[in-house]
């Protein structure tokens, strides 16, 4: 059997964690023991459903994987027409998982609040970089981010929002691309997101280092 599952909302999201966990030396930036990880049969989006078709039916697309995968992560955005809310959403993918097959120790339902961009922001050369400018400082500085990052914020106040601006701004067409060039180089330790160190402490988890090294 594999060592891990993950099912996405959107290609966004598979970009990012394609980033994540393609890296060098991932599992010690993730503080987690090796894992197999392999794009091509350890990742499924929920092409054309998003969150909330994966919120409807991420349990009969994680059916099938049972039996080829020991863990599966399922990961979708908070906030979406429609949403629930965060907790809602994650107790009722839990029941519906659990009902389809799943034991409750083998899988992990992780909603972003409010969305995927929450875990991209940083302060970073890296993120200014993907966004069209030359480095952190020259991004702040930019007159639009004053108000959509106010000083003493971790994060711009509408993740999402203010990467869609800069982008229309630089004129950079939106592209998975941009998600996975940035994964693969910003810094996992400053991301401050409750759901990225849910992520975090679920892998360290199921996928202990040996030795506690």
């Amino acid at each position: 059997m594999r060592d891990c599952f993950f099912l996405l909302a959107d290609k966004n999201m598979q970009a990012a964690f394609e980033g994540f966990l393609t890296r060098q030396r991932c599992h010690a930036s993730l503080g987690c023991g090796a894992f197999e990880f392999d794009h091509r049969i350890d990742i499924l989006v929920a092409a054309g459903d998003n969150d909330p078709g994966l919120y409807t039916r991420g349990h009969e697309l994680l059916r099938p994987f049972q039996s080829s995968h020991h863990q599966a992560v399922v990961v979708l955005d908070a906030e979406w027409d429609g949403s629930p809310g965060a907790d809602a959403i994650r107790q009722h993918m839990t029941q519906q998982i659990t009902a389809s097959g799943w034991d409750n120790d083998r899988f992990r339902v992780i909603v972003i609040e409010p969305e995927l961009e929450n875990w991209i922001w940083q302060k970073s050369d890296h993120v200014a970089r993907g966004l069209g400018f030359e480095n952190h400082n020259e991004l702040i500085l930019d007159p639009d981010m004053a108000d959509a990052w106010p000083e003493g914020c971790c994060k711009p106040i509408a993740p999402k929002e203010a990467m869609e601006h800069l982008l229309r701004k630089k004129r950079i067409p939106r592209s998975s691309s941009i998600y996975k060039d940035i994964a693969s180089s910003v810094s996992i330790r400053h991301c401050e997101d409750a759901a990225f160190q849910m992520l975090l402490e679920t892998l360290r988890e199921w996928f202990p280092r040996e030795n506690g090294g």
